[in-house]
């Protein structure tokens, strides 16, 4: 009874894992990628750098004598001409020092008169024996002495004439006032600045640029320029000048571009893009996480064309650059490269795509 009970079992043993064999497998689960889709670049973009439009030529402006200015006829932005007046100083002073002038110099005229007068005088009397020699060698002297004073009584008037014209400050040359320096009631010394004064004419860019990268930048390339309030408005232009050295605060140096032929949008003041392209090889640019390294060789994972699975392709790695890598060959425009969790796929697994590729 024993045994038969024990056949039973075995039977039923036997046929439980004849129905276990049968059933399927289950299928491996469909794993989840981020993938990026290939865009192979041919050039490399230096920059962009933020810049303003200024002026290559302008001058600090100012009077050529102290003074209280009681005028000042412009203010930042105006347009000038040349000869137009630009402030003024109060002239009483100066008015008084031209009339004390036009006073010496009467002065110095009648006693430049009466000096040659009286050389003539002594001469004739010198001539008949009327007077000495020592006396007509003294008014020879005072007449000397009287041109002189004469002479320095005509400049000293000049000089005041001069003096009241610099009470009215005009411009040398057509232009932009950029800066205002001054206010009204304020005393100025000679020579202090009232207003800057720009050039339109000639306008540049002026672009501050890291100092580490300023040794890679192409001194004879065309730059693109672009305004930042329209970026479709641009220029090209040409690095005209290098700051030597570096700001000790920002560690940049100061570059400045000629502006080739710039339309009127590029006014003074403008602020700028500063982008250089430059021609590169071929390549496409990853994170270093989507590249695979095994035994020494690069690869990548790729999605399928029907976008079910992955395969792996072998590529050459042109550059690598912290967390980023610069694939030369193995991959072609429209590739999907997958970006994460690399070392956990296999040949031909099943995978669904994420909604969107960055």
């Amino acid at each position: 009874m024993i045994r038969s009970v024990r056949g039973v079992l075995a039977l039923v043993a036997v046929l439980g894992a004849c129905q276990a064999s049968e059933e399927p497998k289950a299928p491996p689960p469909v794993r989840p990628v981020l993938f990026r889709v290939v865009k192979p670049v041919d050039h490399k973009a230096f920059g962009p750098f933020a810049g303003v439009v200024a002026p290559r030529y302008q001058s600090e402006i100012g009077f050529q004598i102290a003074g209280r200015m009681i005028a000042r006829d412009v203010t930042m932005g105006d347009i000038v001409r040349k000869g137009q007046r630009i402030a003024a100083l109060d002239p009483v002073v100066t008015r008084f020092a031209l009339t004390r002038a036009e006073a010496d110099l009467a002065d110095a005229k009648a006693q430049a008169e009466n000096a040659n007068a009286t050389e003539i005088r002594r001469r004739r009397l010198f001539g008949g024996g009327n007077v000495t020699q020592a006396q007509l060698d003294t008014a020879v002297a005072g007449r000397d002495t009287a041109q002189a004073r004469l002479a320095q009584a005509e400049a000293n008037l000049q000089k005041a004439r001069d003096q009241m014209g610099y009470t009215e400050l005009h411009a040398d040359f057509d232009g932009v006032v950029t800066v205002r320096s001054a206010e009204v009631g304020q005393m100025l010394s000679a020579g202090q600045a009232v207003a800057t004064l720009a050039r339109p004419e000639e306008r540049e860019a002026v672009v501050d640029i890291p100092e580490e990268l300023v040794g890679t930048m192409p001194t004879d390339a065309q730059f693109t320029v672009a305004l930042q309030s329209a970026p479709e408005v641009t220029a090209t232009a040409r690095v005209r000048e290098t700051a030597p050295f570096a700001d000790p605060t920002t560690r940049t140096r100061r570059i400045r571009m000629t502006l080739v032929k710039p339309s009127e949008a590029f006014r003074l003041g403008s602020t700028l893009t500063v982008t250089l392209m430059r021609a590169e090889p071929p390549h496409v640019d990853l994170p270093a996480t989507a590249l695979l390294t095994e035994g020494g060789r690069d690869s990548v994972w790729l999605v399928a064309e029907d976008g079910r699975s992955v395969r792996r392709q072998a590529v050459t790695v042109a550059h690598r650059e912290g967390d980023r890598v610069s694939i030369g060959d193995g991959l072609k425009a429209g590739d999907r490269v997958v970006l994460a969790g690399i070392h956990t796929l296999k040949e031909g697994q099943a995978v669904r795509l994420s909604d969107t590729a960055p």
